[in-house]
């Protein structure tokens, strides 16, 4: 494998001849006009980087852009920001139209639901003007005096970012530990606060994944992550107080990360063990802070399982006998397989995804036709009641009941059309009571919208469901723009979730929809599997052909069709792009995996190694040749593209900025085309979600509103 070239009096040469003559600085830090009016897009020099792949030689004139520290490649990011301000400067207004609009729908100054947990009511609270919630409780009921946990407003006061990762208050509600990252890099610091005194302690760790608090009150476990991957791969044992922490475990096996959490009885520790396709669990009883974590059971080659505890059995979600997961028992005293008992068994058209355990019930999390189901289990009647729901297309979460004696469970409703409602659901009579719904100000009325699920019709002749949300009036005329999103990995499902922003587009004529594609897992784990490693391409396919279907069936028209996604729906959308580009009108790709090539050959990168159960491991040839024929920057050609926009952080860790701002910067050199391509990178912290604050990621989102409507028509 050759170098990445590191002279740079020899690096700066070849850049100079490639620029005829040019220097450097002057090509990245001004945008020269092409008219009075239209600025050049920048241009990044081309050094090529050659590597031996499987026999054949690949060259990347782009790899430079790898260099995170060479003030050079920080120039040329500076420059595409620059030119991205200047062609989209007469948006500005619209922009901050759109931002006033949305920002006037949102209750600024705003309670949560408080939690009823041991003795106290925790809730969040945000306040008109300040970017970030405030972390509060009361003792007893809301009536009492407020303490206030955690202000991230006060942590935020000295950053540009601050993410809250982990939030841990101990058994006796005197001590609270929490992770702070201010980085964006998912960097988490463990600090831990008395909240007796408001004292901040001096233990802390770095790099912290998770962390929990062992019975006695005075014990912290916590995962931390490898510094150069950020896998997460070493467990420890800390005592407030000590000054060390005591090393326990170290997952060796660069598939897995380690992850930690107490039971909801608050009875056991269990870290678990997980790569994408296998599981092994520990566990600790939480009253033994001194002992060792015990191997639940052996890991074993594609045998998922995950376990929790409930009066003297745990219970196993395990995919043993069937995809879909059944659920087990098995007795605390001897939990081998010999003793496991079928508590909820396999179905094949339904994917139970969770099981929250109670003293008294349980709640399994169901999915099926790409929509999901509370079923609440009775354990002194064995009766069972599914949650019901009033509308055809929705979403279902479960809520936050840290009470295990709880006799009522809060879940959270939402679709397209309806704002995020909490409930609590009573499981003695089967009543759910309404407790808040997210407030829309501004005079919103659900019933000028509507909501469908649809089904288009894939090449190979799978139904692939899509949803769709549209103003009264919408006509289906072959005319309309509309929206599409997609995502399609790592067995993730798109929710149908509600965004008081998306009014501004659904207000404007503009439909808004989600397909379903496989990869995720809407219509169970084969639908994961059919869309991952060597039948990948059928996520694309099924993006492809659903747009597709949009047309036909006259609920838009390629002139006006517009496509979003981002991170593995960044890589979907680039695909898509390469696949049939002359079907869309517009694109943003946000913090895009587009680089798949050359990302998944650098084990050095985070994620990396891991991924190859999602992807594949293009060290073997049989992947590297399937993975090279859908990674967008590999497949880039001279040919017209649509409209192009394309978001990412300098300080992303999930997907690193070069690989946007490489792609970018190849497709320049190949677009067959006058239509827009731009790059708009945050420089600021700002992590793989983008900006931190509430404020900051609204005026993201409004910019993006902006470019996309102007690229169907809507300025206004």
């Amino acid at each position: 494998m050759a170098p990445m070239l590191r002279d740079h009096s020899a690096w700066m040469k070849r850049i100079l001849r490639s620029i005829l003559g040019l220097t450097l600085s002057g090509l990245l830090t001004s945008i020269p006009l092409i008219s009075d009016t239209t600025p050049a897009p920048p241009v990044a020099p081309r050094i090529e980087h050659r590597e031996v792949r499987h026999g054949a030689t690949t060259i990347d004139d782009y790899y430079w852009l790898r260099e995170k520290s060479n003030p050079e490649v920080v120039k040329y990011l500076q420059a595409e920001n620059a030119y991205t301000e200047a062609m989209t400067k007469d948006l500005k207004p619209f922009e901050d139209a759109l931002y006033k609009e949305m920002l006037g729908r949102i209750k600024q100054t705003d309670l949560s639901v408080p939690v009823r947990d041991r003795g106290y009511v925790y809730y969040s609270r945000t306040e008109e003007g300040k970017q970030y919630p405030i972390r509060c409780r009361r003792r007893g009921t809301m009536e009492a005096p407020e303490e206030v946990l955690l202000d991230l407003n006060e942590l935020a006061k000295d950053h540009k970012f601050v993410g809250l990762g982990r939030f841990a208050v101990s058994d006796d509600q005197s001590l609270l530990a929490y992770t702070i990252d201010y980085t964006g890099f998912r960097q988490y610091t463990l600090c831990v606060k008395n909240l007796r005194t408001g004292e901040t302690l001096p233990d802390a760790a770095e790099r912290v994944t998770s962390v929990d608090w062992a019975a006695d009150n005075k014990t912290l476990f916590l995962t931390t992550e490898d510094p150069v991957t950020k896998r997460s791969d070493k467990l420890w044992r800390h005592v407030l107080g000590s000054g060390r922490l005591e090393p326990l475990y170290e997952e060796k096996d660069e598939l897995y990360d380690i992850s930690l959490e107490k039971t909801r009885d608050r009875k056991y520790l269990i870290l678990a063990s997980e790569s994408k396709d296998t599981t092994e669990v520990r566990y600790l009883r939480s009253d033994h802070a001194q002992a060792a974590f015990a191997v639940f059971l052996s890991r074993e080659k594609k045998h998922r399982y995950y376990v929790d505890h409930r009066e003297g059995l745990f219970y196993i979600r395990t995919n043993k006998n069937g995809k879909n997961f059944e659920i087990v028992t098995a007795p605390e005293s001897d939990p081998s397989p010999k003793n496991w008992t079928v508590f909820i068994p396999h179905r094949d058209d339904v994917l139970i995804e969770d099981i929250e355990l109670f003293q008294s019930f349980g709640v399994t999390v169901e999915k099926s036709q790409a929509l999901v189901h509370l079923v609440v289990r009775n354990f002194n009647t064995s009766s069972q009641n599914a949650i019901e729901v009033p509308e055809v297309v929705y979403s279902l979460f479960p809520g936050d009941t840290p009470d295990y004696e709880s006799k009522t469970y809060r879940y959270n409703y939402q679709s397209f059309v309806t704002p995020q409602s909490v409930y609590d659901y009573d499981t003695l009579t089967g009543k759910s009571t309404l407790l808040k719904r997210q407030e829309v100000l501004g005079g919103y009325d659900p019933s000028q919208y509507v909501s469908e699920r649809l089904w288009a019709t894939a090449r190979d002749g799978t139904k692939v469901p899509l949803s769709i949300v549209y103003k009264k009036g919408f006509e289906r005329d072959g005319r309309a723009p509309l929206l599409l999103y997609g995502y399609g990995s790592y067995g993730f499902a798109t929710p149908v979730t509600f965004d008081s922003s998306r009014l501004s587009l659904l207000d404007r004529g503009m439909a808004y929809a989600i397909a379903h594609i496989r990869g995720g897992n809407e219509m169970g784990e084969q639908w994961r599997e059919d869309g991952m490693l060597m039948k990948k391409k059928n996520t694309f396919n099924d993006f492809v052909d659903s747009a597709q279907y949009l047309v036909q069936e006259k609920w838009t028209t390629p002139d006006r069709l517009v496509i979003e996604g981002g991170s593995a729906g960044g890589l979907l959308m680039g695909a898509v792009l390469n696949q049939r580009p002359g079907l869309f009108r517009a694109v943003h790709l946000a913090v895009p995996f587009v680089d798949v090539i050359n990302t998944m050959m650098d084990a050095s990168l985070p994620l990396t190694v891991g991924e190859y159960l999602e992807w594949g491991n293009p060290n073997e040839q049989a992947a590297y040749g399937y993975i090279k024929t859908y990674s967008p920057y590999d497949n880039l050609e001279k040919r017209a593209y649509p409209a192009m926009l394309v978001t990412t952080s300098f300080n992303d860790s999930q997907v690193m900025y070069w690989e946007p701002a490489k792609y970018v910067a190849r497709l320049r050199t190949l677009k067959a085309d006058s239509n827009p391509l731009l790059l708009k990178i945050k420089m600021d912290p700002a992590g793989h979600g983008g900006a931190s604050g509430r404020y900051d990621r609204l005026r993201d989102r409004a910019f993006e509103y902006a470019w996309m409507l102007s690229q169907v028509g809507i300025t206004n």
